[in-house]
């Protein structure tokens, strides 16, 4: 017996029972009277609907059973499917003969085509969740959301709410950067709260469509990441752009020139922004850092930091010779903070800096980055900017000695001449001293020096004495070996125990044909055939020592023009004006054989 039966015998039972318990005519006993009634109706109702669809169910089980053939078993011609499907008119029942106790729902047996069918692709399989190629990723809807006047590729690839660096998106709408992609990531989240759809992996590049989660492939994306976020340069290119003088647009509509793009000053890193613009413009340190094979698969030793340096500064590089920026401007935040990271915050972005010392300090970290040592080993940057020289050095007598005993210790050996050679990367001019009193008409008086009186140090002869703690000593220089591109560090500061002093001199140079020959000891100018340089870069210190700004001015090869620059301002500059300014670092670069031809014709 069906448990549905038990119930209603069970029910019955109980109604028999009470009804033979009645007698009495309380309001109880008519209270529980009228339950039971109620019950009893509801009782019989439900068993009579029960009934109604067993006779329903027997009926349709008696017409369906003589309607056709059997359940369809020994039919040749090809596999049999299975369908399920309510109860109706005619069709075969599948399984055991129908018997009254079967339910409503029959299935139905149809015979499939004959031939194999072809198998269901079987969805591909990414990043650990089903990801089919279909037809979304070349027809994704969103496209037309992008705004790419908001992208910035400039800033630090970090999470804008985690800060993380590890798997960062880029949202192509707004511009901010995201993690993840997964259910709980924050790009999800920023995906579905805002409706910003179309997203770019940072590290592989790759474009995908959120919440959808599904990658995004199309060729009009590739202006943003091959020209925008990193761009390439052929050889072909790079040999080119000394000679193009044809202006750029943005994708702002500005106008630029390659190479000669403003450099965003973020707080107080002016100092660093015009040391990288000069080194920017000196062309064989320039070619090597476009091309990134050329240092990408330089072996470091692990946990060395130093290398990051090599590839902001490249990064930084493409950047600026980009022909299809979105923006005439760039941020070298990336490579500042990597600045700050590996001087260990000895040269920062909120505080000024010497650009100097940044400057030495940037030279001798990359050549020790690119695998360069101090004697053997040799990097691009000594191939650029490395020269020798002769330096002798002569103790001196303590000046309180009486004259016997001074002229005795200079029999000495150990006060004799001694003479050793050393390399550079910049050679550092002295100012004369600084007038220390008003003139007559109670102004400072600016005085003015040539750069060939400044030289003469370098001329072997020149003595000048250099005062340490203890002892003093004697020393001349005489330059043995000119590099390709010279550098002048005109030194304007001088510090002493209570603060720094700056030197208002005005240096005048001419800005080309510098023959630096009667520098040279007479061995070696035979070996030189060409001596004379021209000024590339000259960067000027305005201002107070530390209160002070940098500017920059840069001469563009493929225009011959003169610009200034000043953090983000570009502007063209007459040549006459450059030697007016307060000139701290300059770049001269030496003229080859050729170029000496054309300016003789």
């Amino acid at each position: 017996m069906s448990s549905r039966g038990k119930r209603d015998r069970d029910r019955d039972r109980e109604r028999e029972r009470g009804g033979g318990g009645g007698g009495s005519g309380s309001g109880s006993g008519s209270a529980r009277g009228s339950a039971r009634s109620r019950r009893e109706g509801e009782g019989e109702r439900g068993r009579g609907r029960r009934e109604a669809e067993r006779g329903r169910d027997k009926r349709e089980a008696a017409e369906s059973g003589g309607g056709g053939p059997g359940p369809g078993l020994g039919l040749g011609g090809g596999p049999a499917r299975l369908k399920k499907e309510p109860g109706g008119g005619g069709g075969a029942w599948a399984g055991p003969a129908a018997g009254a106790g079967s339910g409503p729902l029959r299935v139905k047996r149809e015979r499939e085509p004959e031939g194999e069918s072809d198998p269901e692709p079987e969805p591909a399989v990414r990043y650990g969740r089903f990801d089919p190629e279909d037809q979304r990723s070349r027809h994704c809807p969103y496209l037309d959301t992008i705004n790419k006047s908001v992208l910035d590729f400039d800033f630090e690839k970090l999470c804008s709410i985690s800060l993380s660096h590890i798997n960062v998106y880029a949202c192509l709408v707004c511009g901010k950067y995201f993690q993840g992609r997964g259910l709980k990531s924050h790009a999800y989240i920023h995906s579905v709260q805002l409706s910003h759809h179309v997203f770019l992996n940072l590290h592989t590049l790759k474009f995908y469509c959120l919440p959808d989660n599904y990658e995004i492939i199309d060729s009009s994306l590739e202006d943003i990441t091959v020209t925008c976020l990193k761009p390439t340069f052929t050889a072909q290119h790079i040999s080119n752009l000394d000679k193009q003088a044809k202006l750029s647009r943005a994708y702002d509509g500005t106008t630029y020139l390659p190479g000669i793009v403003g450099l965003n000053n973020i707080k107080a890193n002016d100092y660093a922004n015009a040391v990288l613009q000069a080194l920017s413009n000196v062309p064989p340190l320039r070619n090597y850092f476009l091309e990134e094979d050329n240092y990408k698969s330089i072996k470091r030793p692990p946990g060395d930091i130093m290398f990051l340096l090599v590839q902001r500064f490249g990064e930084l590089m493409r950047k600026l010779w980009n022909p299809r920026n979105f923006k005439a401007h760039v941020s070298p935040h990336e490579m500042l903070q990597a600045v700050v990271l590996c001087s260990k915050k000895n040269f920062q972005i909120t505080k000024q800096g010497d650009g100097v010392d940044f400057l030495s300090w940037f030279l001798n970290a990359l050549h020790s980055a690119l695998g360069g040592t101090k004697k053997k080993k040799k990097t691009i940057v000594t191939d650029v900017f490395q020269g020798s020289m002769r330096i002798f050095t002569k103790k001196l007598p303590h000046p309180d000695l009486p004259a016997e005993e001074k002229a005795q210790l200079l029999q000495n050996a150990e006060y004799q001449e001694t003479m050793v050679e050393s390399t550079f990367m910049y050679l550092t001019l002295d100012l004369p001293t600084a007038p220390l009193y008003k003139d007559e008409k109670e102004q400072l008086i600016i005085p003015q020096v040539p750069l060939f009186s400044i030289l003469a140090k370098f001329n072997g002869a020149t003595e000048k004495e250099y005062k340490t703690y203890k002892e003093n000593f004697l020393k001349r220089f005489q330059l043995t070996r000119l590099p390709p591109y010279l550098i002048f560090c005109i030194k304007r500061f001088t510090k002493n125990n209570f603060f720094v002093e700056k030197n208002p001199t005005i240096v005048n140079f001419p800005i080309t044909n510098v023959d630096l020959r009667e520098y040279l000891s007479e061995e070696v100018q035979a070996v030189h055939t060409n001596t004379t340089y021209d000024l590339i870069a000259n960067i000027v210190h305005d201002g107070k020592p530390s209160e002070g700004s940098y500017r920059i001015h840069v001469l563009h090869h493929g225009t011959g023009k003169w610009y200034e620059l000043q953090d983000l301002q570009v502007t063209d500059i007459l040549p006459q004006m450059i030697t007016l300014s307060e000139a701290y670092i300059q770049i001269w670069k030496r003229r080859e054989e050729d170029e000496t031809n054309q300016q003789g014709a």
